[in-house]
């Protein structure tokens, strides 16, 4: 099917209809047509929550935002309890290598967004940054924080 991708292994629920297979989205709660992108995407949103433990309640998936006048969407981003944005992820397909388009990409999102977190994948390499607004720059780290309730 898809490429084995550099994530713990998490269960998924497939459906086949016209000669497509769909993979159930925990966060949309429906079924969505099985892309390369998409299978990054479930695979991180299992991620965020089974090994991170972020509540599904405050993750949100492929939403549309105006960046400079033009709609954009993002692919997941996760919100703290007081409604401001703790993390944004950016998914690639597993055959697009991450590169400086990628990052230049989710720090334009970030302009509006404001997140704390940035995670750039494409299943096979992860990077993550943590924001420092006030001085305007940002340090690459090993991994993102684990959800914790202050």
């Amino acid at each position: 099917m898809f490429q084995e991708l550099n994530f713990p292994k998490f269960e998924y629920r497939f459906k086949s209809t016209e000669n497509k297979v769909s993979i159930f989205d925990v966060i949309r709660k429906k079924f969505i047509i099985l892309q390369p992108e998409e299978w990054v995407r479930q695979h991180c949103v299992h991620y965020l929550i089974s090994v991170k433990n972020y509540p599904k309640s405050l993750i949100n998936v492929e939403k549309e935002l105006i960046i400079n006048g033009l709609k954009k969407r993002y692919d997941i981003v996760v919100f703290n309890p007081d409604g401001s944005i703790h993390l944004i992820v950016e998914c690639k397909s597993d055959t697009i290598a991450i590169d400086q388009t990628t990052f230049d990409q989710i720090a334009r999102y970030n302009m509006a967004l404001n997140a704390s977190y940035l995670m750039v994948t494409n299943g096979l390499n992860h990077y993550y940054c943590e924001m420092d607004m006030k001085a305007e720059r940002f340090s690459f780290l090993k991994d993102i924080p684990n959800y914790n309730q202050e």
